[in-house]
């Protein structure tokens, strides 16, 4: 049979179990790509905290001229102990967002059946939304310094940058998923103490939002945002939120499906003029690496969006289907009180595709 469509991929598993969860992931989607008669061809690159150790920098010089050339990065994770903290997101996580203008995170929040949520009264039908997280503007764009830090009067400043245009665009983009889910979007802000930032924030979103008459809208703090995470956990369906807030509160939707290991994302250019980068939502875990215990899902769950991206909707909900059907077998790796190992996981959700 005739390959129908072949698909450029640029694997970067990163450090720690990003070497652990990204080859699960990959093994799921080549089995995906048989079953559906498309190819995958992928091409991994060692860059992360490992490069930095040896190169003094996450990533070549050229390197994203070098991803810029493929349709879609896989990513796992980096960061490893005795690397400073804040250099990660600096020159790799920030540096392909921004370079790749991947202005929406994408992070749903979802109970699988067969988990039981750390909401002891909460079920699959009460946690399934989406945070829409602005990932290029806010509060993350690193404008700010130092001044005599070591002196009495020292001090330092960040910036939040926020502009008509990043927030337009988000608001667009969230109204139009909620179009495609319940019809309800709800912004989660502070602009009653960022009084000029986030006041912004919300007079754009309310001018975008006219244009969604069919859409609920809702504005909430965030300080109230977060205990409706906890108690009220259904009345949520796209979130729209900014850069600082939505890091928090998509793992705090990760929390609350029972584990972060679970949880996907994806960073996304729109316009598909740039690849877009999908990736869990979890960190490089070094402490558990190398244990074969570490959680698949959250990296093959975001394989799925990524095939979903790429335009291949069926076979996306299909391994959202073979990890569903896994955790409702209680195959469950131990960040979710089972003991099954990454790759038995990996292993079950394989046999369910080819079922």
């Amino acid at each position: 049979m005739m390959v129908r469509q072949k698909y450029n991929i640029a694997v970067v598993a990163g450090d720690g179990i990003g070497n652990e969860i990204i080859p699960a992931g990959i093994e799921v989607l080549k089995a995906t790509a048989d079953r559906f008669n498309f190819k995958l061809l992928i091409e991994t690159f060692g860059y992360g905290a490992g490069y930095y150790k040896q190169t003094d920098d996450f990533m070549p010089a050229d390197g994203l001229e070098i991803l810029s050339k493929f349709d879609a990065i896989y990513f796992g994770a980096v960061g490893l102990p005795g690397v400073d903290d804040t250099l990660p997101a600096k020159m790799f996580t920030f540096k392909i967002r921004k370079g790749f203008d991947q202005y929406v995170n994408y992070r749903p929040a979802r109970l699988l059946p067969g988990i039981q949520s750390p909401l002891r009264n909460k079920t699959c039908k009460d946690i399934d939304f989406v945070v829409i997280r602005e990932n290029t503007e806010g509060e993350f764009v690193q404008v700010g310094g130092f001044v005599q830090p070591d002196s009495p009067d020292g001090f330092a400043v960040d910036a939040s940058i926020f502009t008509r245009k990043g927030i337009e665009r988000i608001a667009h983009y969230a109204f139009r998923l909620a179009q495609q889910r319940r019809n309800k979007v709800t912004n989660v802000t502070k602009s009653n103490t960022l009084i000029h930032s986030l006041a912004y924030w919300d007079s754009v979103i309310e001018q975008v939002r006219q244009s969604y008459p069919d859409v609920v809208y809702e504005k909430m703090y965030v300080d109230n945002a977060t205990a409706n995470f906890v108690l009220r956990s259904e009345r949520f369906d796209v979130i729209l939120t900014t850069n600082f807030i939505g890091d928090i509160l998509s793992d705090l939707g990760g929390a609350i499906t029972g584990s972060l290991g679970l949880g996907p994302s994806s960073n996304i250019n729109p316009e598909r003029k740039y690849p877009s980068m999908f990736e869990p939502i979890h960190g490089s875990a070094p402490d558990i690496a190398g244990q074969g215990i570490a959680n698949p899902i959250g990296a093959i769950w975001s394989g799925a969006i990524m095939l979903e991206h790429l335009g291949q909707k069926e076979a996306a909900e299909l391994i959202v289907k073979a990890i569903e059907m896994t955790a409702q077998e209680k195959i469950l790796t131990v960040d979710l009180a089972g003991a099954t190992k990454t790759t038995e996981v990996t292993e079950r959700i394989v046999q369910h595709l080819k079922e």
